[in-house]
C-alpha cells in the first residue's frame, strides 16, 4: 500500500463495501449528497474515491472508468490489497428491449459478454457469470424497502461502445437474453470470483437502442438516485 492506482496508505480508511460509479464524478455526486463525515481516498488519475457515513454506517464509494480493463484494475486491487469484501457497480444501460424504459433499474443476475477477460485472467472460459446471490439478495430487500421495482435480468457487457453493425443488439438479446448493455460488470464478476468477493450491479436505463431515448450527461451523473439509494440501504 499504496497500489500503483489508489494512493491511500491506511487500508481501515475503505469499507468493507464499495459502491463503484464508472464515473469518478458520480462517486462526488454520491459522497456529497448522501454521505456524512466524507473523507476522499482517492485522487490517482482523477479516479474519485471517498468514505463516509450513511445512516451510520461506514461506507465507500469510487469510480470505475469505462470499460472492463479499467474496473477490473480498480476491483481487483480493492478486493486483493484492501481488504474489501464487496463491490456493488451503480452504472448507466442501454436498453434492448423496449420493455424497458428510460430510468428502470436492473439488477444483473448475470453477465454474457464476448470479452476474452476471464478467460485471460485464468479464471474460466465461461462466456456468462453470474452476480453473487447473497449480495443481489440484499439489494432486492433494499429496494422493496425504498419502493424501487428492480428488473432482475441478465446483462450484456461489451468490449466496445461502437460497433459497426448498430443493429447486432438484436441478435445478442435473441441468442443470449439480454436486456441491456454496458461495459464493466463481467470484469467485475470475475474478479470476485477469482478472489472470493461479493459482487453485484445495478444498471439505469440511459438510453434505449430500441426507441432511441436517451438522458443527458448531466442526468447521468446525477438523476439516477433510485439506484444509489437502493445500494446504499443495502450496506
Amino acid at each position: 500500500m499504496p497500489t500503483p492506482h489508489i494512493e491511500l496508505k491506511d487500508k481501515d480508511l475503505i469499507a468493507k463495501t464499495v459502491i463503484m460509479p464508472g464515473d469518478p464524478l458520480r462517486a462526488k455526486y454520491i459522497a456529497e449528497t448522501f454521505l456524512k463525515d466524507v473523507v476522499q481516498i482517492n485522487g490517482v488519475r482523477n479516479m474519485f474515491g471517498y468514505t463516509g457515513k450513511f445512516n451510520g454506517k461506514k461506507v465507500t464509494v469510487m469510480g470505475s472508468g469505462m470499460g472492463m480493463p479499467s474496473i477490473g484494475i480498480y476491483s481487483y486491487e480493492l478486493f486483493k490489497f484492501y481488504d474489501v469484501e464487496a463491490i456493488i457497480r451503480v452504472g448507466s444501460a442501454g436498453a434492448y428491449t423496449d420493455k424497458l424504459k428510460l430510468y428502470d433499474v436492473v439488477l444483473a443476475k448475470d453477465a454474457w459478454s464476448e470479452s476474452s477477460y476471464a478467460k485471460t485472467m485464468g479464471v474460466t472460459g465461461r462466456k456468462t457469470l453470474p452476480a453473487t446471490k447473497s449480495l443481489n439478495n440484499r439489494l432486492l430487500k433494499s429496494a422493496a424497502k425504498v419502493g424501487v421495482t428492480l428488473h432482475t435480468e441478465t446483462i450484456h457487457s461489451s468490449d466496445v461502445f461502437y460497433r459497426v453493425n448498430p443493429d447486432e443488439f438484436k441478435d445478442i438479446y435473441e441468442k443470449h437474453n439480454a436486456v441491456c448493455v454496458e461495459m464493466e460488470s463481467f470484469a467485475l464478476f470475475t474478479n470476485a470470483k477469482a478472489l472470493g468477493k461479493k459482487a453485484a450491479c445495478l444498471l439505469t436505463i440511459s438510453d434505449s437502442l430500441v426507441t432511441h431515448e436517451a438522458t443527458t450527461a448531466q442526468e447521468r451523473q446525477e438523476a439516477f438516485k433510485e439506484m444509489m439509494l437502493v445500494a446504499l440501504n443495502s450496506i
